[in-house]
């Protein structure tokens, strides 16, 4: 008997050995650079001198203002969710109906505005918004006015450069549940009598709910801890609850109230993921639809999308289209109609034009940033390159962006194998875990760092800006070589491996040389990822050890100048050049 239990049982422990050493690497670090940050933080939230103290809560509920802004946050973190994902739902859908040699082009365009720095798209709303901006100088041209208006700094201006900011990630989102459906239920509806409208609303809108509940999830929380677009367009009744907490770091250093708040602000985020991951999952924020929660959990769905709103959204529909003339009617799917094709490009050029608008205004020849720019000079990208403060952040970053995407790739890869390949219980709680640096608000993490990073003396160095940049990208290289694997044939492998090739010969010779073009393209998303990174930026870079979003983030602040244009166009054009070479490896990566 024994000698049938133990190599069963070598097996299994080298299975358990082989399982902790993949995902080893990756709980250490979100161990000790986030939940351990996190955790010290929302301790201080309960201290005063040392001792149990609840002042900081106290102080917290004592007065309306910090609940006003609360309240003001989730009324434009609700905005934000519902314009971003009702805009974002038909670029979703056209571009999972196309065919994938089609579909690329319109791809492209969300990610870049997905990829393009924050920063970069809330300086182009000030130039667009502003009194000489281009949106004035319009409505002055064609007579709608007669004197530009106002309409920086208002709660107007921030819901579009929240909206225009966040709209990408609702695409992406939906578009990784989309893709996953499939399109033979509508046709078939179709050819059963059913009218275009009945079709979409009845057949496929339910299916693609979990992808609508997914990016709204997702937006919602990121809206939450935002504070770039209201800080540089909204005005005083838009401040939000981040600013709030930069404020109680940045100037008071009173950590126990900034702990307080963040306490506050985790308790929202964790009700609405709870009640979220109870509905559907956290595993369908990565695409994986599963309808395994049970009928208590369809009747709740039921509940919302009864069969009386989707037969009314469905006779509004097919009554639109009658009015259409008979030649523009026909029993084909939404996805095929010319209507839908202007609305997604016209949603396209409102993610894309304000940072292309850039361009021209870096080569203009006069130092305002008027609209149209007056004349033609590289003065600004002249200023730019003799700088010693851009060049020196140009080079913090681009160290600290290689270093961390490195770190992500070695370290996320490894989990990504366990996640997709290894049988064990509890992969939903790990892939949970690793998903936790973009569930958890921005804020909470770079606070909660900065002050372990002050303690260990990390603060304002380089190598304690790559290990924080490393946290936010590992779970994009986790889910971009999720996704290469899951397409990754196995039976190249098995076929080494009993041709005679031993384990470490199978992975240099077969699996590495196929997943290359797949790990080079996570480094650059990992790369992309730190490149833009301003939250931990803010707060651990310290001094003039600025990073080049640090520093992009002080210069707006002080002065606004076509010196930012230009530095503005240089990062959109590398990001555009990263975008296009990580398409590239992802194609070479699925053609192999």
């Amino acid at each position: 008997m024994n000698a049938i239990v133990n190599p069963s049982a070598r097996v299994a422990r080298r299975t358990t050995f082989r399982n902790v050493m993949l995902g080893a690497p990756l709980v250490v670090l979100l161990l000790s650079l986030l939940v351990y940050p996190v955790a010290q933080l929302l301790l201080l939230s309960v201290q005063k001198g040392g001792e149990f103290s609840m002042a900081s809560y106290m102080q917290l509920f004592s007065s309306s203002v910090y609940l006003n802004v609360l309240l003001i946050t989730l009324k434009i973190a609700f905005w934000t969710t519902l314009f971003a994902v009702i805009a974002g739902y038909p670029v979703a859908y056209l571009i999972s109906s196309w065919p994938q040699q089609k579909k690329g082009g319109l791809l492209f365009w969300v990610l870049l505005s997905f990829w393009s720095s924050f920063l970069v798209r809330a300086f182009a709303w000030i130039v667009l918004l502003g009194r000489n901006g281009v949106v004035n100088q319009l409505l002055l041209a064609l007579g709608i006015v007669d004197a530009p208006i106002t309409m920086l700094y208002t709660f107007g201006s921030t819901m579009v450069g929240m909206v225009h900011a966040l709209m990408p990630l609702a695409v992406l989102t939906m578009l990784s549940v989309m893709e996953n459906i499939d399109r033979s239920l509508p046709r078939a509806a179709l050819t059963l009598g059913a009218r275009p409208g009945s079709a979409f609303w009845r057949v496929y809108f339910p299916l693609s709910m979990p992808g609508v509940a997914a990016a709204s999830i997702m937006v919602f929380v990121t809206a939450l801890g935002f504070f770039i677009f209201p800080a540089l367009l909204g005005g005083r009744r838009e401040t939000m609850i981040a600013q709030i907490i930069i404020v109680q770091v940045e100037q008071t250093l009173n950590w126990g109230f900034a702990g307080a708040i963040s306490v506050f602000l985790l308790i929202v985020v964790g009700a609405v993921f709870a009640v979220y991951d109870r509905v559907l999952g956290l595993s369908s924020i990565t695409g994986t639809v599963a309808d395994d929660r049970g009928p208590r959990a369809r009747s709740r769905w039921a509940v919302a999308l009864s069969e009386g709103v989707l037969n009314v959204l469905a006779k509004v529909s097919d009554g639109l289209a009658s009015l259409l003339p008979k030649r523009r009617r026909g029993r084909r799917e939404p996805g095929q109609s010319r209507g839908l094709l202007m609305v997604v490009l016209a949603i396209l050029a409102f993610l894309s034009l304000p940072t292309i608008l850039m361009i021209p205004l870096s080569f203009a020849g006069s130092s305002g940033l008027n609209w149209p720019p007056r004349g033609f000079s590289f003065l600004w990208y002249q200023q730019v390159l003799e700088s010693p403060l851009w060049m020196q952040a140009l080079t913090r970053s681009l160290i600290v962006g290689i270093g961390s995407g490195l770190l992500a790739m070695f370290i996320g890869t490894p989990a990504a194998f366990l996640l997709v390949r290894a049988k064990m219980r509890g992969k939903s709680l790990m892939l949970a875990f690793v998903l936790s640096p973009i569930i958890v608000p921005r804020m909470i993490i770079a606070v909660g760092m900065f002050y372990m990073f002050s303690k260990v003396g990390l603060a304002g160095t380089t190598l304690g800006l790559t290990l924080g940049h490393t946290v936010i990208a590992v779970p994009y290289v986790v889910m971009t070589m999720m996704a290469v694997l899951r397409n990754y044939d196995t039976r190249l492998d098995l076929a080494a491996q009993s041709l005679g090739a031993r384990p470490s010969q199978v992975l240099r010779h077969v699996t590495f040389p196929i997943l290359i073009a797949g790990l080079l393209s996570s480094f650059l998303f990992a790369f992309a990822t730190s490149f833009d990174e301003l939250t931990i930026s803010l707060f651990a870079s310290g001094g003039l050890n600025a990073t080049l979003p640090k520093q992009f983030w002080d210069e707006v602040n002080l002065q606004i100048s076509p010196v930012i244009a230009a530095v503005s166009t240089c990062l959109f054009v590398f990001v555009a050049a990263l975008i296009w070479t990580a398409d590239r490896l992802r194609r070479r990566s699925a053609a192999q």
